[in-house]
């Protein structure tokens, strides 16, 4: 007669590192909601500040403009004048600025390396197609 043992079958140690497993990921995903609140509270907290020191910032800016143009009428010049000056000075810049990003925009090239190894993809992941394989990582290399 065989004497019936304690331990345990295959079927209920697998039942148990399934559930122990799942255990794990469900708590791990806690962790990272609780540490991802803090960040997203801290980097809001950060895009609020920051945003409002722009608001300062562009109030800064307009205050300066008009101190400059109050500068220029202290020599004697009308105002008016003195205030087209400094609002031509801003024209200028902002032009300069538009002219500086056209440059770098047209810069901008199409990756056609990444688009043709992208394409060669699903042919190379074709069960049995290994050349396909190969000529992909060389069009990556290349």
């Amino acid at each position: 007669m065989t004497k019936p043992t304690d331990d345990p079958t295959i079927g209920r140690l697998v039942a148990d590192v399934t559930r122990d497993l799942s255990s794990i990921v469900q708590h791990e995903i806690a962790l990272v909601k609780s540490e991802l609140r803090v960040s997203v509270r801290a980097g809001g907290l950060g895009v609020a500040l920051v945003a409002a020191a722009a608001f300062l910032l562009l109030l800064v800016l307009i205050l300066g403009s008009v101190t400059i143009a109050y500068f220029l009428t202290m020599t004697g010049m009308h105002a008016a004048w003195a205030f087209l000056i400094v609002t031509a000075f801003y024209l200028l810049v902002a032009v300069v600025l538009l002219l500086v990003a056209w440059t770098r925009f047209k810069k901008i090239r199409v990756p056609e390396k990444s688009i043709g190894t992208a394409r060669q993809l699903p042919s190379a992941l074709k069960p049995g197609n290994h050349a396909a394989g190969s000529r992909v990582k060389t069009a990556a290399r290349g």
